[in-house]
């Protein structure tokens, strides 16, 4: 005790930990505070609350307030690792597989559109050099959708299309890292363009990063199936994320990818053979709280880190790569969704291409990217510049007109009306559990006969209106019963999962048995797998 004692003392005593120490707790006072704004004035609600921040940092950079440095190594090395986690975890391995080949077209040869109108557009209309077009193609290629997916959440769009924006933008963040590194080289001139060596470098990187996240992913996994230590299985799956990305980068592969892999399959299979419902909810639950507290701080950082008067010495060069995000992102949404449609019957519809075009929106690793340009190259701000100025563009323009545009299209989804539902079911549930516990009083004898009826009397006649009120959404909303069965589907093959995990830990079975419920209960109202 007196060692660890002297060791925080002689910490606290080094004025840049105490520096660094304000500064944090003044970044998270700000966040929580329009956290709570957002909540208390109905206004602030339509606004999605990460752009809300970027609101925020946006009025602190006008008042020339710098909350915090805002460093590539911050966002790749401490951001970004569990923000690429949260979602894998939380990505079903069912819908991802189901739309694999649109994501896989989007994420790769989408990159690589990007990056090439980019680099014309900025050549030939935005007078910038080779090295200018290249970085800022390369650093503008990665999607970041945080805040369209929330909305998609909130409004209760349907699970295919943030299925199809999320895994986009998970393996496209990967893919976009890539392409910069190996770009960087050639805006410095110490590397020459080689098809085959840049497909090659590209195949290692994902190779190792793919590699990495299944050994973690499926050890983790393996690991957990020997113990029910809830704390302890939600600080591995925290070392896990961390863990990948750094390994990963180390051997010289895709930290991005060895995240995302380490998340889809703990998500998908270590959370179902080595955790029971309860640690599952846990971890979801932590997860889903380091999701908000890193994007509260990242994007009021980066909103923090605008400086105007790059932003306007560069305009033209902005309008220009804003136009060209904008076409460039059409062809690659448009083309490859009507490629995907052809050749593996994706059936993604015009409606929902037009949200995924408009919905591609630049944030955080585009910043990073732009900020790890090195200081050695002489065009290095104009490069910040133009990315920080299509960002906001695609954050504010396009972020805050995301719900005008899903109204218009007849996509908003009807999650008030399956929150009603569920909020009625629960309440089922629970007057039932009420009426049972009276029952049992009224058999033991605890409580006075007439009192215990009186008491089940009333419970009886709120659960009545209860169940009509049930009844009353099944007959107007038909849609309500396949919601329904798809909850009860995922209830049972939840349970047959748990069963199985349970006789390993007790070492009743060494192997988890593959589902059987899965081939024989219903997709869909009426569908079977």
């Amino acid at each position: 005790m007196p060692i660890l004692t002297v060791a925080v003392e002689s910490a606290l005593e080094n004025p840049a930990i105490e520096a660094n120490l304000r500064q944090f707790l003044l970044v998270l006072s700000v966040s929580l505070g329009v956290a709570t704004l957002s909540r208390v004035f109905s206004w602030f609600r339509n606004i999605p609350y990460t752009l809300l921040l970027l609101l925020v940092g946006l009025g602190l950079a006008i008042l020339d307030v710098r909350l915090v440095n805002l460093s590539p190594a911050l966002i790749l090395f401490i951001f970004l690792p569990p923000l690429l986690f949260e979602a894998a975890w939380n990505l079903k391995w069912a819908n991802l597989k189901r739309d694999l080949a649109p994501i896989c077209l989007y994420a790769v040869l989408g990159v690589v559109i990007c990056v090439g109108g980019l680099v014309i557009g900025l050549l030939n209309f935005g007078a910038t050099s080779l090295a200018t077009a290249l970085l800022v193609g390369a650093s503008l290629s990665a999607t970041d959708p945080v805040s369209v997916v929330a909305l998609f959440r909130e409004l209760g769009v349907d699970k295919r299309l943030t299925t199809l924006m999320e895994g986009e933008s998970l393996f496209n963040d990967g893919v976009a890292v890539v392409a910069f590194n190996l770009l960087l080289g050639l805006a410095l001139g110490v590397e020459q363009f080689s098809a085959s060596v840049t497909i090659a470098r590209f195949l290692v990187f994902v190779g190792v990063g793919v590699s990495i996240g299944g050994l973690i992913g499926f050890g983790v996994s393996f690991l957990t199936q020997r113990f029910d230590l809830p704390l302890v299985e939600q600080s591995l799956t925290l070392v896990s994320a961390y863990g990948a990305y750094l390994i990963a980068e180390e051997l010289g592969g895709s930290g991005v990818i060895a995240v995302v892999t380490t998340g889809l399959i703990l998500g998908n299979f270590g959370s179902r053979i080595g955790m029971n419902p309860r640690t599952r909810l846990v971890v979801s639950e932590f997860w889903e709280f380091v999701a908000f507290f890193v994007n509260s701080v990242v994007f009021l950082l980066i909103g923090d880190q605008v400086y105007f008067d790059g932003l306007i010495s560069n305009l033209d060069s902005i309008l220009v790569a804003i136009a060209i995000i904008i076409l460039s992102r059409a062809v690659s949404i448009f083309a490859l969704g009507f490629l995907s449609n052809q050749l593996a019957q994706s059936s993604i519809s015009w409606s929902e291409q037009t949200v995924l075009w408009w919905g591609g929106l630049r944030g955080s690793v585009s910043v990073a990217l732009a900020l790890s340009v090195p200081i050695i190259l002489p065009e290095r701000e104009e490069i910040i510049a133009i990315v920080f100025g299509v960002m906001l563009f695609t954050l504010l323009v396009q972020g805050l007109t995301t719900k005008s545009l899903l109204e218009r299209l007849g996509l908003l989804g009807d999650q008030p009306l399956r929150q009603a539902y569920t909020q009625a079911v629960a309440r089922r549930v629970a007057l039932n559990r009420v009426i049972e516990r009276l029952s049992e009083l009224k058999r033991r004898q605890e409580i006075d006969l007439e009192f215990c009826n009186y008491q089940i009397a009333l419970v009886e006649g709120q659960l009545e209106k209860v169940q009509a009120e049930i009844n009353q959404l099944r007959g107007s909303h038909p849609e309500i019963q396949e919601f329904a069965a798809d909850q009860l589907r995922d209830e049972l093959l939840a349970i047959e999962s748990d069963t199985y995990a349970e006789f390993i830990r007790a070492g009743q079975l060494k192997d988890q048995l593959s589902p059987l419920l899965q081939t024989i209960l219903p997709n869909k109202a009426g569908e079977t797998v």
